[in-house]
């Protein structure tokens, strides 16, 4: 299985790309970037631009505001990303909400969402989730909100192919 060379990694709000997700990630696959963002919303997204800028066939890889992230991304430049994988994505921020009733993302898009996520509660964004991404394979497991337990099982191959 070939695994797209462009794949990076977006961590969470209170993460960094040193935390878990991103070593076990960065562990399987060498090539993938994991920068660190800080900053409000704004500021990270101006941060991931410049990053993003050159190639035009990216997977994003986004837990939590990561995921926000790589989502926001997705709907304003649809053309350069071929793939989402969204962890626990935190789509009930104010800034993506707003956005939600006119937003439909095409991209092909796996998001696992926690049964016992209590930072992003699964009863509100699945609605949001179900909402705006069209071409979806949603993944509702038994995990929290950090989805370690999850991510360590996954096909990760599979995943990024």
């Amino acid at each position: 299985m070939s695994i797209p060379r462009h794949v990076i990694f977006l961590h969470g709000l209170y993460s960094s790309g040193q935390a878990f997700k991103a070593q076990f990630l960065r562990a399987r696959y060498p090539h993938i970037l994991t920068p660190d963002f800080t900053g409000d919303l704004g500021d990270r997204m101006r941060a991931l631009m410049p990053i993003l800028a050159p190639y035009e066939d990216w997977t994003l890889v986004g837990s939590s505001f990561g995921g926000l992230m790589a989502a926001l991304y997705a709907a304003q430049n649809p053309r350069r990303v071929r793939k989402l994988v969204l962890l626990a994505p935190a789509l009930i921020w104010p800034d993506f909400v707003s956005q939600a009733e006119k937003l439909r993302i095409a991209i092909p898009s796996v998001i696992l969402l926690g049964k016992q996520d209590k930072v992003i509660p699964l009863k509100q964004v699945e609605p949001v989730v179900r909402r705006v991404f069209t071409t979806l394979d949603l993944r509702i497991v038994e995990d929290d909100h950090g989805l370690h337990a999850t991510v360590q099982k996954l096909d990760w191959d599979a995943l990024l192919a």
